[in-house]
């Protein structure tokens, strides 16, 4: 069995996700020690009160503080971008349904290009009715909205003239300049972990990403996304998985079995974060990837 590639959340915090110095000490680190890539959030705003709650919580709360800080992913991975030559770029996840499929398609396609093909586009519909009200997008049919989005970027990128009709996305004979590095398209992966996430990776994802979810739980999302990948036609086989482990019991982050057991039902790519190292310092961190992967990844 191929051992799993290794992905590493950075940190979100105040002075130090947004200090220019310590982000390119930190993602020339990462590359040095053989990270295989890199992953941002998206939050455009955050709620002083939301409602629907926060649904990977038991009290409904984000896992947010006074010192957290989510700064535009497309943006932060195009600094990284300009430090790193291997290290892939992913978002974890853009709500591309807030987005505008045009804009957000030749952001991601200029971002491919400079950085030679190595973003990872990680997509989902978020929670936050309040983000969508701040930002002027409908609340309501964001799935739709979101699988829109996704066919009509997929359109522009690998199109000269490109013609879309949607409920949501509309466009005739139009051309995007910006293309991405392969002239073709990006790799967009499907968040969330519910069955209709896992759906939607089988219908139109390169791959999965779920959070807080149990291995039972993945096993079963991975067989959901086979069998609907089978009836559209796909190779189940093309839907790339990735998993955080700790997101789902952060004490657990170095059990092998553990870990395994997400291995063993497919995921290709694990991901590890900045707060299991318990260490701000770049040392530390380099400290605790080394460990993860002689103690851990070494064993899978």
């Amino acid at each position: 069995m191929t051992t799993p590639a290794l992905g590493y959340i950075p940190p979100m915090t105040k002075g130090i996700t947004d200090n220019p110095a310590y982000v390119i000490s930190l993602v020339e680190m990462l590359e040095e020690e053989g990270i295989e890539s890199i992953w941002t959030v998206e939050h455009v705003i955050m709620a002083d009160q939301y409602e629907p709650l926060y649904p990977y919580s038991e009290d409904g709360k984000a896992p947010t503080a006074p010192d957290t800080l989510m700064p535009d992913p497309l943006e932060w991975l195009a600094f990284a971008a300009a430090r790193t030559e291997k290290l892939r770029l992913g978002t974890a996840v853009v709500i591309a349904s807030q987005h505008s499929a045009a804009i957000l398609a030749k952001r991601v396609a200029t971002l491919d290009a400079l950085s030679q093909g190595r973003v990872r586009l990680g997509v989902g519909i978020g929670w936050q009715r309040e983000e969508y009200d701040a930002i002027g997008v409908p609340y309501r049919d964001r799935g739709r909205r979101l699988d829109e989005t996704i066919e009509a970027m997929r359109t522009l990128w690998h199109e000269d003239f490109a013609t879309y009709q949607g409920k949501h996305v509309s466009f005739e004979n139009v051309h995007m300049d910006a293309k991405p590095a392969n002239g073709e398209t990006v790799p967009i992966l499907i968040g969330g972990s519910s069955e209709f996430a896992a759906r939607r990776a089988g219908r139109l994802g390169d791959g999965w990403y779920p959070y807080v979810i149990s291995p039972e739980a993945f096993a079963e999302g991975v067989e959901t996304i086979a069998r609907t990948a089978n009836d559209a036609g796909r190779d189940p086989a093309d839907v790339e998985l990735t998993i955080w482990p700790a997101s789902f019991d952060f004490t657990r982050t170095m059990d092998v079995p553990f870990v395994q057991s997400y291995v063993d039902a497919g995921a290709s790519r694990v991901m590890i974060s900045q707060g299991e190292s318990q260490a701000v310092d770049l040392e530390g961190q380099r400290g605790f990837i080394r460990r993860y992967q002689d103690e851990v990844l070494a064993k899978l």
